[in-house]
């Protein structure tokens, strides 16, 4: 799952070095919760206007993680 945010993480961004993603362990919910980290001048590319970018990466992750009977959330950084 870290793998597939980095990846898509990095092919939106200008600075693909300053993509990194740390993951907190598993709350009371049962979420694992990824935290993407981007290059300050990048924060905009990935939001996206209007969000709809974080909007489709969060879709995709949650969908990847529905396959492995996972419950996760996107946060960006």
């Amino acid at each position: 799952m870290k793998d597939l945010l980095l990846g898509i993480a990095k092919g939106l961004v200008d600075e693909p070095d300053a993509v990194s993603v740390t993951v907190d362990e598993v709350n009371e919910d049962g979420v694992i919760v990824f935290h993407l980290h981007v290059a300050e001048g990048d924060i905009g590319r990935v939001i996206g206007k209007q969000g709809r970018i974080a909007k489709a990466i969060r879709t995709v992750m949650r969908s990847a993680a529905n396959r492995q009977d996972m419950k996760i959330q996107v946060e960006i950084d």
